[in-house]
This record gives structure tokens, C-alpha cells and sequence, in this order.
């Protein structure tokens, strides 16, 4: 975890204001976390600015460059363009804790930051839900994504056609069989 350390931010040092600060996040960053098949390499940069203020520090992190995917049709691994940006805020409190997934407490004795894990995570919300090879988006048709979001809709008008339809068809059957009318008496 050595490496790691180098994602972390001396804050007990830096003056009230604004500081910016750039990370490398490649192959050697992904080998540090757990082992995921469809994120192994990449080729990005994550910028973060602080805003060190009296109460509390904002962190602005601001991620791009391409990251190595595998198609999830093809299986073929294929570069990813990737930009996020994201927010979090350090407030100053009696212990360490984080309060949200973007609001965290810590201490004004607190040394540094580790901001590894939180780059990691902001990479992997930002990557796509379905992973295609930009070869095969063009060549998909609309029929790959027939039914996908579309809402289901009934005119009124064909809908009471079709129950007056039904009924007409049910009438006749009922009359001929005698159970039914059996049945109809118990309900009442």
C-alpha cells in the first residue's frame, strides 16, 4: 500500500485557499484494488482542487482520459474515453467519520487524506452499463433495442372493443354450459 500513499493529500500543511493538485491513474493504480475482469488499464489523469476554508474543505475531482474495456458483446477490449467530474466535502468535527457518500468528518488534527479509494470509485460510476466496442455501435440496428425504455400503451377506444369482443365471445359459451350457471347462483 506504499503506492498508495502517494493518492493522498497532506492537508494540515496547506494555508486556507484553493490548491490543486494531479494524480496518474493507470495500470499500476487498478492493480492496488480489487481484481475486477472489466477494468484492468487505463490512461487518466484525476485533478483535484481544494478549497480549504475555516469550517470545512471542498474537493473538486476532476477525472479524464480512456480507460481499457472488453466489449460486453464481442469480447474484445477497446478504449474508453472517460470525464467526471465530482464533489465531496471534508467537514471539521470531533472524530473521523463519514457522514455521506460525499461528506466526510475529520478531525483539524487530522494529518492527510487518502483520496486512492475515492478516485477508484468515481472512475467505475462513470463507466457505461453496457460496454460496447464503438465498432458495433454503428453497425446495431434499432431492433437491438427494440422494447428498451419504451413505455406500454393502450388507446381507450381499442380497449373497450376488445372487452366488448371478449364479452360477445363469452355470452354464447356461458348460456350453453350449465355450471356456469350454477356457479353465478352461489356467487349471489
Amino acid at each position: 500500500m506504499k503506492f498508495l500513499k502517494n493518492y493522498s493529500i497532506d492537508v494540515i500543511k496547506l494555508k486556507e485557499g484553493k490548491h490543486e493538485f494531479t494524480f496518474p491513474v493507470d495500470g499500476e493504480f487498478f492493480s492496488h484494488f480489487e481484481i475486477q475482469d472489466f477494468l484492468k488499464d487505463g490512461n487518466l489523469n484525476a485533478t483535484v482542487e481544494i478549497n480549504k476554508l475555516t469550517s470545512l474543505m471542498e474537493a473538486k475531482f476532476q477525472i479524464s482520459g480512456t480507460v481499457k474495456l472488453i466489449c460486453d458483446r464481442s469480447l474484445e477490449e477497446f478504449d474508453h474515453e472517460l470525464t467526471t467530474t465530482e464533489k465531496v466535502i471534508y467537514k471539521y468535527g470531533l472524530e473521523e467519520a463519514e457522514i455521506t457518500e460525499d461528506v466526510f468528518m475529520i478531525t483539524r488534527d487530522t494529518p492527510s487524506i487518502q483520496l486512492a479509494q475515492l478516485i477508484y470509485e468515481f472512475i467505475l460510476l462513470a463507466l457505461p452499463a453496457k460496454k460496447i466496442h464503438p465498432d458495433y455501435v454503428e453497425e446495431m440496428d434499432d431492433e437491438d433495442f427494440e422494447g428498451e425504455g419504451e413505455l406500454v400503451y393502450y388507446d381507450d377506444g381499442e380497449a373497450e372493443e376488445e372487452t366488448e369482443n371478449e364479452s360477445s365471445e363469452e355470452k354464447p359459451s356461458e348460456k350453453n354450459d350449465p355450471r356456469w350457471d350454477i356457479l353465478k347462483k352461489l356467487k349471489k
